[in-house]
């Protein structure tokens, strides 16, 4: 069983380390986020799952990310505001990280390696998803311009 993912920590929002172990047992769906990016309007689909399926186990961790194009350049008070008052967003939100490059986030590191996309290890942009079952084993990554519409879909048979 493939269950590395447990073994990572992120900082919340608030600064607080969260290991992911918390989220054993549920199906997880990670996404790097950004506030000003043509896709930030994703926030509300996102909410909409969590809102969904939140029940049903799944949990949604929001990862933001300045990497491209400077699309997140706020602290972490004005993330968490931004993501509150304008998409009403109530799932998890870990302060800002980096994807690519040598100082990209353990759990990205793993992330890329395990599910490579079309850029190979490389995230193209804002908004990549990475679903990860209740044993915590990457099983799905998803475009940025994948809407969360469309992994509802997928989320259906997973979830059962």
């Amino acid at each position: 069983m493939n269950n590395k993912f447990y073994q990572f920590t992120a900082k919340s929002l608030g600064g607080k380390d969260v290991n992911m172990d918390i989220y054993k047992g549920k199906t997880i769906l990670v996404v790097n986020t950004a506030s000003k990016c043509g896709l930030t309007p994703q926030f509300e689909g996102l909410e909409k799952l969590n809102q969904k399926y939140k029940d049903k186990g799944l949990v949604i961790l929001g990862f933001p990310c300045n990497q491209f194009l400077n699309q997140e350049p706020g602290d972490e008070k004005s993330i968490s505001e931004g993501c509150l008052i304008n998409y009403g967003v109530s799932f998890p939100m870990f302060s800002k990280i980096e994807v690519n490059g040598k100082n990209a986030h353990p759990i990205y590191k793993y992330l890329k390696g395990e599910l490579g996309g079309w850029f190979g290890s490389k995230i193209k942009w804002n908004f990549t998803k990475f679903l990860i079952d209740s044993t915590g084993k990457p099983i799905k990554r998803f475009s940025p311009t994948t809407l969360p519409e469309k992994i509802d879909e997928y989320l259906v048979n997973v979830l059962k």
